[in-house]
C-alpha cells in the first residue's frame, strides 16, 4: 500500500529568483535546505518548494516546452481559519503584485474563496470551509 501523503510541492519556476521573492514578500519563511537553485518554504502541512522548470523536467525525463503564460493544470490552496480571512489575504496578496483571478464572493458549497495567479501563473486558491479541520500546527486534516 502506498502512504497517502503529500510532503512536498514544488512548482517548476522559469525565473527562479522572481518567484522566489514573490513568496518572500508575502512573508512566507525559507527553510535551511534552500539554496541559489532550489527554494524550500515551510508551511502548516507540506513543504512548499521552487525549482528551476528545465531541471525539474529533466529530473522527470520529461520534455519541457515553455508555452508562455498559460493556465497550468493544477492549483494550490490557502486555507483559512475564518471567512474574513478570504479578504484580508487576498488583500496582502494583492500587495505583493499578485494578480488577482476571482476576487472573494460566497460559495455555492456554503465557504469563501478567491484565486490569485503568482507571477508565473500559477493558480491559488484562498478558502474558508466552515467544516475544515485544522491539528494544532495548522495543517488541514478534513473538510
Amino acid at each position: 500500500m502506498v502512504l497517502q501523503r503529500v510532503s512536498l510541492v514544488t512548482i517548476g519556476a522559469v525565473n527562479l529568483p522572481e518567484l522566489r521573492a514573490f513568496y518572500q514578500s508575502l512573508g512566507w519563511e525559507e527553510s535551511e535546505i534552500s539554496s541559489d537553485q532550489y527554494a524550500v518554504f515551510k508551511t502548516a502541512g507540506v513543504l512548499f518548494s521552487l525549482f528551476p522548470i528545465e531541471e525539474l523536467a529533466k529530473d522527470a525525463g520529461v520534455d519541457f516546452t515553455n508555452s508562455g503564460d498559460g493556465f497550468r493544470p493544477v492549483t494550490l490552496a490557502i486555507n483559512v481559519d475564518q471567512p474574513e480571512q478570504v479578504d484580508t489575504t487576498i488583500e496582502e496578496i494583492r500587495a505583493a503584485g499578485a494578480r488577482i483571478i476571482r476576487e472573494p464572493s460566497n460559495a455555492f458549497w456554503g465557504g469563501r474563496t478567491a484565486y490569485f495567479a503568482d507571477p508565473e501563473n500559477n493558480l491559488w486558491e484562498v478558502a474558508w470551509n466552515p467544516s475544515a479541520v485544522f491539528d494544532d500546527r495548522g495543517a488541514m486534516i478534513s473538510f
